[in-house]
């Protein structure tokens, strides 16, 4: 064996003449990975020459290394392929060959060449081919490792050790800074002074477990936390995005912004597209939209969200305005999808904005609508230089029905033929929603003869659906043809179509109206088999019908009959007292009111609560209003005492007549009353309620309770209780108020004056002093004028 240790220089380069002094065998052997001659000796070895250079002391020995394997032939000179020199090998045992023209200091690279020379000098190809073995690997990375630990443990002593021992405890720098901090170092008076700056830097320690963890991933565990974690499923995630969903439309709505991030945070839920969406359209579905536009303006904010289907999640957006009945918001959202080429609006965005418009009314939104469909963007996006954006879309049969719908709203038949004209332009047939809203449109504008127009026209072509013949049916009972639109709804069920329960509804209201209450009483079961509302609802609504006719007796006759199949609510009740105030029929009013309190008294727990209906502020305000008209007064104080029992309060715009007018008929309790409650929810009485008050009190000889009347009132006030305002009062009240009384008066305000002064008071003094002397001169004109006469 013979094992040559070679630099990258001789491995890679043909050296012309090398010559060796080395103990070998005494034969020659030639390898052709050399160019170069090689002659051993037999003295040992010392030093070898390559060139004109010597290499002597190589402490660090970075170099190539070769391991020839050969037998030797008769002669003693072998041949080898991996040789192209040819050298003599000496008898005294092999210690080193080196080969190298320049001195080796430290080189980082590592060529290991092998190479096997059998008998017949040829060389195995199998010997020189590079086998990695991945064990061989992983323990050189380990050594690493643990010769980084060890450094790192070194360095740490070694800074802990100079921190101690190498600095005074006036320059020792705080740990915690990372900044260059000027340290003022005053000598003495040969160093003048000087101020030196220090260059301090603290190093951040790492822990080993912090250096492990920045380790290669190789040496980092397969077991790890991404096998520990389940993986959700789609049930659970549905589960999660609904709970949070729930959450959100139960939070406060002026909640702040970080604690609506924290709560969107906290549902450990994957934002992207789907679910997105999903909290859209489950908020849409509970009616909150305000909780829709944050979740928008939520989305807008986060900037590591990529969204690929933005436009799904506005569209789903405006449907969940467009259920709420917020078209301006729509509008807002609509236009803000216009400024980004992946919101841009596509024909399902365009038929929700369009349908929201229509359905409010908003004509000339809609049509800007249409233009902008029909119309490049406005804004120029940056696109692909092969793909082409043209957004551009024609209006569809939905489209139109929005249209159609606004006119129904602004009664404009005019609109409806321009859209009848647009689907001939297109070629395109009518729709039975586009008939039915073409007739409701003219029902809605008085023009009777041309829904039958359209009718006939319609069955020309279709069949008509449950739509149309409601439409038909209104349009008989606007025409008072009460029997033609019984006629219409039997030809419907021959041909066998399923009517609705508008249809129904409407087709008991007309016959209600011509004061057929048995005939409407029947079409109740056809309600109750397609109906989705309940039937106090019908009820109320057949009530109403029959009221607006002015047959107040069928009105009562079905609101007696509808307590076989439910009971009446409050509106139920409202309804019938107000009928019967309005028609004079003041006792039933009465005893239906009494039977409403009569509720309210028989009150145990809280399920009583829930099957009982009690009066509201509206039922108080008929009653006080009837009685107040009627004239009487024991039953408006009855009224209004039950109405502040009740928790409602007085409202001055509505109940202050009605207290002024009873203390001017002598019912000065619901006065009293009223300023007690008043008082008791430290609210500031009405002026007109201070006067009356002021009046009684003088009337009653109480001069301190009136002049407390005054002196309670706020400054604000103090300006409606002006000289000229106690000159009227006097005046207006002159033959109640004797002189007596002004007198007695005059005296406690001036008494009250002197101790706190009051520009209340100093006016009222004033006004009484002027009003009694104004008086005086009158009754000594009278005086007079009487004795001349005698």
């Amino acid at each position: 064996m013979v094992a040559i240790i070679l630099t990258e220089a001789a491995l890679f380069r043909a050296s012309p003449c090398t010559d060796f002094n080395g103990v070998f065998p005494s034969n020659y052997l030639h390898c052709p990975c050399f160019s170069s001659r090689f002659s051993l000796s037999h003295t040992p070895f010392l030093e070898i020459s390559l060139g004109n250079k010597t290499l002597k002391k190589h402490k660090k020995r970075i170099l190539s290394s070769g391991v020839v394997s050969s037998g030797l032939t008769d002669n003693g000179i072998t041949k080898s392929p991996c040789f192209s020199s040819r050298f003599s090998l000496s008898q005294t045992p092999f210690l080193e060959i080196c080969l190298g023209k320049k001195r080796l200091k430290k080189q980082k690279k590592r060529i290991v060449v092998s190479c096997g020379v059998i008998d017949n000098g040829i060389i195995d190809k199998e010997e020189i081919e590079f086998k990695p073995s991945f064990d061989e690997y992983l323990k050189a990375m380990e050594s690493v490792k643990e010769k980084k630990q060890k450094e790192s443990v070194i360095r740490r002593k070694k800074s802990e050790e100079k921190g101690k021992f190498g600095k005074s405890e006036k320059d020792k720098c705080v740990e915690s800074s990372d900044f260059v901090e000027p340290i003022k170092k005053y000598k003495g008076v040969d160093g003048g002074g000087k101020l030196e700056f220090r260059m301090v830097k603290n190093q951040k320690r790492q822990s080993i477990d912090e250096m492990v963890s920045m380790e290669r991933e190789a040496f980092k565990s397969m077991d790890g936390e991404a096998y520990d974690k389940p993986r959700v499923t789609k049930a659970v995630m549905e589960e999660r995005i609904q709970k949070l969903a729930k959450g959100l439309n139960g939070a406060d709505i002026d909640m702040p912004e970080w604690m609506f991030s924290q709560m969107m945070r906290s549902a450990q839920i994957k934002f992207s597209d789907h679910s997105i969406l999903r909290i859209i359209q489950i908020l849409g579905r509970l009616g909150n939209w305000k909780r829709v536009l944050q979740v928008i303006e939520w989305l807008r904010s986060r900037e590591r969200f990529k969204s690929h289907k933005l436009r799904y999640i506005y569209t789903a957006a405006l449907d969940a305005l467009g259920k709420a009945r917020r078209p301006v918001e729509s509008l807002n959202l609509f236009y803000a999808m216009q400024e980004h080429i992946s919101s841009y609006p596509d024909l399902v965005a365009y038929r929700c904005i369009a349908v929201t418009l229509g359905q409010a009314g908003h004509m000339k939104e809609l049509f800007d609508v249409i233009d902008t469909m029909r119309s490049p963007p406005k804004k120029k996006f940056k696109t692909n230089i092969i793909e082409k954006f043209d957004p551009r879309l024609e209006p569809d049969v939905v489209v139109y029905n929005a249209v159609l719908n606004a006119c129904v709203r602004r009664k404009s038949w005019e609109g409806a033929f321009w859209v009848l004209q647009q689907l001939k332009l297109r070629d395109q047939q009518p729709s039975i929603t586009t008939y039915g809203l073409v007739m409701e449109v003219m029902l809605e504008c008085g023009k009777y003869n041309l829904v039958h127009d359209f009718f006939k026209k319609m069955q020309k072509s279709c069949v008509p659906n449950a739509l149309t013949y409601k439409v038909l049916v209104n349009t008989l009972w606007k025409e008072g043809k009460t029997d033609e639109a019984l006629l219409a709804v039997e030809d419907l069920e021959r041909r066998g179509i399923v009517g609705t329960a508008s249809l129904y509804y409407d087709l008991a209201r007309c016959l209600c109206s011509a004061g057929r209450c048995e005939e409407a009483l029947k079409q109740m079961g056809k309600i109750c088999k397609v109906a989705t509302k309940p039937l106090v609802v019908t009820y109320t609504g057949l009530i109403q019908a029959c009221l607006d006719s002015g047959d107040i007796q069928s009105g009562a006759y079905i609101f007696n009959h509808m307590h076989q199949f439910c009971s009446p609510n409050l509106i139920t009740y409202n309804i019938m007292l107000k009928a019967y105030l309005d028609s004079g029929m003041f006792e039933e009013a009465k005893q239906m009111f009494f039977k409403l309190l009569d509720n309210g008294n028989s009150i145990s727990s809280k399920s009583d609560s829930k099957d009982k209906v009690f009066p509201d502020i509206y039922t108080f305000n008929l009653m006080l209003d009837a009685c107040a008209a009627a004239k009487k007064w024991d039953d408006l104080e009855f009224a209004y005492s039950h109405m502040l029992k009740y928790g409602y309060h007085f409202n001055a715009k509505r109940h202050i007549q009605i207290v002024l007018d009873s203390c001017t008929a002598g019912k000065v309790e619901l006065l009293e009353a009223t300023w007690k409650n008043l008082a008791r929810a430290d609210r500031v009485p009405p002026v007109p309620l201070v006067k009356e008050m002021f009046r009684v009190q003088l009337e009653r000889g109480d001069i301190a309770a009136a002049l407390a009347c005054v002196a309670d009132d706020p400054s604000a006030e103090s300006q409606a209780f002006s000289v000229k305002f106690w000159m009227k009062f006097f005046v207006e009240n002159s033959d109640q108020l004797s002189d007596g009384t002004l007198f007695r008066l005059l005296q406690e305000v001036n008494q009250v004056v002197a101790r706190n002064d009051s520009r209340i008071l100093s006016n009222l003094m004033a006004s009484c002093r002027e009003f009694l002397r104004t008086r005086s001169t009158k009754l000594g004109r009278i005086h007079s004028e009487t004795a001349l006469v005698c």
